[in-house]
């Protein structure tokens, strides 16, 4: 039997470390090994015991929780997964602890709401689950007794492609998903792009809220415009769409251009925003015109969307094993055989633009 995923939660509030204790719980891999009410404490339980992963607030008493990240990923690197209500005001702070090194983020759940509950109660495992496989070295620096909710499929927000949909045409548009590990992949991937990139269009498992503040900060660092997308916006050169955390991001073609269409639905493959639906639709809508790239994350999504796209004759690149936090999403889409190439994070740009060429 497999080790459990030891768990060490560190929360100021009581009622938040009683919920995520027994959420977590829930999980027969998952194993809450301690609680702390603020840092000091959890130093003192560390050097007890060492856990696999740490869930972290941000705002504590004593010391906040992106000054103890940082002590932690300083002297003895730890996954750590922050635990936040995530209001826009604290958005950017979020950011911040991604680049202090946090491999993910969650959204605190809400108690009493018992339909967000279920919902984020998977999630929340997950997001843990993946972050004891995360692989530091590559990062820059409830209702109990319930089932899981049934793994859907993107048949549950669109029907699948049709064969040979989309005859190719001059402008091509990229789709790319991602998951843990992918906000600096992501980073690192468009800041190495030109100003006139193809148009692209991304998925990244994020929380509600979150989102804008990502595609907030990488508009600042990069030569393509970034921007948190919003229903209707087009796809254009040199820009690049970010789902909203909480929606579905479908890519659709109205007369020559491409468009987004952002709207809700169930979780797919336990996601919303899910990578499988912006891969299907864009199956269905952009045929050859489309390159489909899947980055770091755990889990399978993307996988089936990946081999649609490839079978309705888009050029499909999946970020390799060395390069990747976590190989799930990829290794998953490579296992599946839509995968056209494999290669490192730092090589994911060149075939964009050499894509882009052959056009």
């Amino acid at each position: 039997m497999a080790a459990k995923t030891r768990v060490l939660i560190v929360d100021d509030s009581a009622s938040i470390r009683q919920a995520l204790t027994m959420l977590l719980s829930e999980d027969p891999e998952i194993e809450v090994i301690g609680v702390a009410p603020d840092p000091f404490v959890a130093a003192r339980k560390i050097r007890e015991e060492i856990p696999d992963v740490i869930t972290l607030d941000v705002e504590m008493p004593q010391m906040d929780g992106i000054t103890f990240l940082r002590k932690v990923m300083s002297q003895h690197p730890i996954p750590v997964v922050m635990c936040s209500s995530l209001t826009e005001e604290g958005s950017e702070t979020l950011m911040q602890a991604l680049e202090a090194g946090a491999v993910d983020i969650i959204q605190k759940p809400k108690i009493g709401a018992a339909d967000h509950l279920a919902e984020s109660a998977e999630r929340v495992r997950s997001v843990v689950k993946a972050a004891a496989k995360a692989r530091l070295g590559k990062m820059r620096r409830f209702r109990p007794k319930d089932s899981p909710p049934a793994k859907l499929t993107a048949d549950a927000v669109l029907p699948p492609p049709k064969v040979g949909a989309m005859a190719k045409t001059t402008e091509m548009v990229v789709c790319i998903g991602a998951s843990t590990g992918g906000t600096e992949a992501l980073r690192e991937f468009l800041e190495a792009l030109p100003a006139n990139a193809p148009g692209i269009v991304i998925v990244q498992h994020m929380p509600e809220k979150f989102t804008a503040a990502f595609a907030k900060r990488l508009n600042g660092l990069c030569e393509v415009e970034v921007k948190e997308a919003e229903d209707g916006d087009p796809v254009l050169r040199g820009h690049v769409l970010i789902a909203p955390g909480d929606r579905h991001m479908l890519l659709e073609r109205r007369g020559a251009r491409y468009h987004v269409s952002v709207r809700s639905g169930p979780l797919v493959s336990r996601h919303r925003p899910s990578v499988d639906v912006l891969f299907r639709s864009a199956a269905r809508s952009a045929g050859s015109n489309a390159m489909g790239v899947i980055m770091t994350g755990m889990g399978d999504d993307g996988a089936r969307g990946m081999l649609e796209m490839h079978e309705a004759g888009a050029f499909t690149v999946a970020q390799d094993e060395a390069s990747s936090i976590v190989f799930g999403m990829p290794k998953e889409a490579i296992a599946r055989g839509g995968v056209d190439r494999i290669v490192p994070l730092d090589h994911i740009a060149l075939e964009v633009m050499a894509a882009d060429r052959r056009r």
